[in-house]
């Protein structure tokens, strides 16, 4: 279970880093699309969080549940 936590934690390091970076060139050669690439950001660094925790939430309840 620590080696799926260390796993999930990097892979939303990963996804954020990807959404900033796409977001900071949009914003520079997007046009008007920037600012929707911004928005997309915003919110990402809210759900993803929240999905992570929300999926080893579950791989924890399954884990007891078949103990």
């Amino acid at each position: 279970m620590k080696n799926v936590k260390r796993i999930l934690a990097i892979a939303g390091i990963i996804i954020l880093l990807g959404i900033y970076i796409a977001a900071f060139v949009l914003a520079f050669f997007g046009g008007k699309n920037g600012t929707h690439m911004f928005n997309a950001a915003i919110i990402s660094t809210i759900i993803v969080p929240i999905m992570i925790y929300v999926i080893l939430f579950i791989a924890k309840l399954i884990n007891n549940l078949s103990k």
